[in-house]
């Protein structure tokens, strides 16, 4: 079901302000979601904007509010890391300006059958492109305990995953974990109670599963680079991120495309030839106003870091 309201776009200004070098050209909005950014850049310019998501649901929202830009629109239900694909496609050589927001959307994490919220219960699922073959229940009920751990861990940054990959493994011996506040209720009662808890305990685990479900991790370094080889000389990439683990991705993608030489420090001459293709243009990643935080809490995570193409 499509939902009137499907989120407020993070850091508006800041990404229009960042993102736009002129009024026409091509703009990509990687991560189309609701159509909020993309009706913005459509707004404050005349130029062609290539909306991309894998969310059925997320592209029909999207498409009835960008629906009066008609012909200067074009939807395409893909991943983003696809972008030179894509663009190749609809025979666009280069683009001016390419936007990523990743992350869940607030409709996702709103819509109780997707089944990426413990706050109502639902079948696990977390998958953004229902076509995924392997949902959050797979992997609770069906990876190795030792596995779990190390996804709990590694994508959760989850200091007690090992207890908590235990406590799923022994819970799914009696029986199948099929709901979100099942599993929910698994980690909490496996930690120790702590009264100043800022988060619910669960949120890390369910933040690491919806990670190793859609293989977010893995699509921000290719996509970065796809990105950058699409831009126009003077070109910008944005790219919004809400955790640690993405930020980390997307600084260490920047400083490599910015590198003008990475041979190693002992060879006295460059041999490696290597040229820099990007400008970081936001030293340290910006974030939310205190007065956008206040609007929309779930912004408060927010990072934003952009290079322009050189």
């Amino acid at each position: 079901m499509i939902t009137e309201f499907f989120h407020e776009p993070v850091m508006l200004k800041e990404v229009l302000d960042w993102l736009l070098v002129g009024r026409h050209g091509v703009y990509v909005d990687g991560t189309v979601g609701g159509g909020g950014h993309a009706e913005a850049i459509l707004k404050n310019t005349d130029a062609l904007l290539v909306g991309i998501d894998w969310d059925d649901e997320a592209l029909a929202f999207a498409e009835k509010r960008l629906r009066k830009f008609g012909s200067r629109k074009i939807l395409i239900k893909e991943n983003f890391v696809n972008l030179k694909t894509i663009l190749e496609r609809l025979k666009i050589e280069k683009v001016d300006g390419v936007l990523l927001d990743l992350g869940v959307s607030s409709h996702q994490l709103d819509a109780a059958e997707r089944g990426f919220s413990f706050s109502q219960q639902a079948p696990l699922d977390m998958r953004m492109n229902r076509g995924l073959k392997v949902s959050a229940y797979d992997i609770v009920n069906g990876f190795a305990q030792q596995e779990l751990e190390k996804i709990i861990r590694g994508y959760g940054e989850e200091k007690m995953a090992a207890r908590i990959a235990r406590a799923i493994s022994r819970q799914r011996q009696i029986a199948p974990i099929r709901t979100t506040t099942e599993l929910a209720d698994v980690v909490k009662a496996c930690l120790p109670l702590k009264k100043n808890r800022k988060i619910h305990p669960a949120t890390k685990t369910f933040q690491a599963l919806r990670i190793a479900v859609n293989g977010e991790l893995d699509n921000i370094t290719p996509a970065v680079h796809a990105a950058v080889e699409s831009l126009n000389v003077g070109g910008r990439l944005c790219v919004i991120s809400f955790h640690s683990l993405e930020d980390r991705l997307v600084k260490t993608a920047f400083r490599h495309l910015a590198e003008t030489c990475v041979c190693p420090k002992d060879i006295p001459v460059c041999v490696c030839q290597k040229k820099a293709l990007v400008e970081i243009l936001t030293k340290k990643p910006l974030t939310p106003t205190a007065a956008e935080i206040q609007k929309n809490p779930r912004a408060r995570s927010a990072r934003l870091r952009v290079v322009g193409r050189i």
